[in-house]
């Protein structure tokens, strides 16, 4: 079973995406801030993790420099979970090292999906 770490400090956010995520099968495990959330990437060793770009105690671009510097970590998935307007996320999500962006809210579970889905096959 594929592993997804979400990394959200905002719970509406991260419940929504749970849901959709646990309903597919994946194990979905959660941390709060980059900090609880590198801890839980060295711990479980994830497929992907989903950052949110704006925590309270780090930024994303700080926790996804953080990974790409870890051993074991080079080619891990990393996908931004934002509110930025998409020119602005494809931008910053690219350039914080990331394999795509996903817009939140989720709108559209099907979208949502067919954005991660093929960053685990």
């Amino acid at each position: 079973m594929k592993k997804i770490l979400i990394v959200e400090d905002v719970p509406d956010n991260a419940e929504l995406a749970r849901k959709i995520l646990a309903s597919r099968g994946y194990e979905v495990l959660q941390a709060e801030n980059a900090e609880s959330g590198f801890q839980s990437a060295l711990d479980h060793r994830p497929d992907l993790i989903l950052l949110d770009l704006g925590l309270p105690d780090h930024d994303g671009l700080t926790l996804a420099s953080w990974l790409r510097a870890s051993d074991g970590f080079e080619n891990l998935r990393i996908v931004a979970y934002t509110a930025w307007p998409p020119d602005t996320a494809r931008e910053m999500s690219t350039s914080y090292g990331c394999d795509g962006f996903v817009a939140k809210p989720i709108i559209s579970v099907v979208e949502f999906l067919a954005q991660i889905e093929p960053l685990l096959a």
